[in-house]
């Protein structure tokens, strides 16, 4: 599958996953939420130690997310994204895109092996979707 479909894929979804999450608005975990927002997306932020973020309900761990949610961004450091692919597998993710920075190369292993269409060349879904600061 090149790039181009993958990406089809991971954006094909209900709604998204947003790990790592930040009410820092200098965040790119924030920015990236805030993308899907602007783009009409649904998108749930995932972050144990907000309970709203852009006027959003935070679920604290990848297994309390909605059933709809089928696809997650990874806006995370490399060990956290380890423990993040684990629970997707878990939850039935579908698709994963490791932000640049948040890549693993044992995280990206685990996703191929689960069948999970992962994302992580060093695209970013800002530049994708072509976010912009307001």
């Amino acid at each position: 599958m090149t790039i181009s479909e993958k990406i089809a894929r991971f954006l094909d979804a209900e709604s998204f996953g947003v790990v790592g999450a930040s009410a820092d608005r200098s965040k790119y975990g924030n920015k990236v939420l805030r993308c899907y927002q602007m783009k009409g997306l649904k998108a749930v932020p995932v972050n144990p130690k907000e309970s709203v973020i852009e006027g959003v309900a935070c679920v604290a761990a990848v297994s309390d997310l909605p059933d709809g949610v089928t696809s997650l961004s990874i806006i995370t450091p490399p060990a956290i994204t380890d423990k993040v692919v684990d629970e997707a597998v878990v939850k039935g993710i579908k698709n994963i895109w490791m932000q640049p920075g948040a890549e693993s190369r044992n995280a990206i292993e685990k996703c191929v092996k689960a069948g999970i269409n992962v994302i992580a060349d060093g695209s970013c879904i800002l530049v994708v979707l072509g976010y912009r600061e307001h």
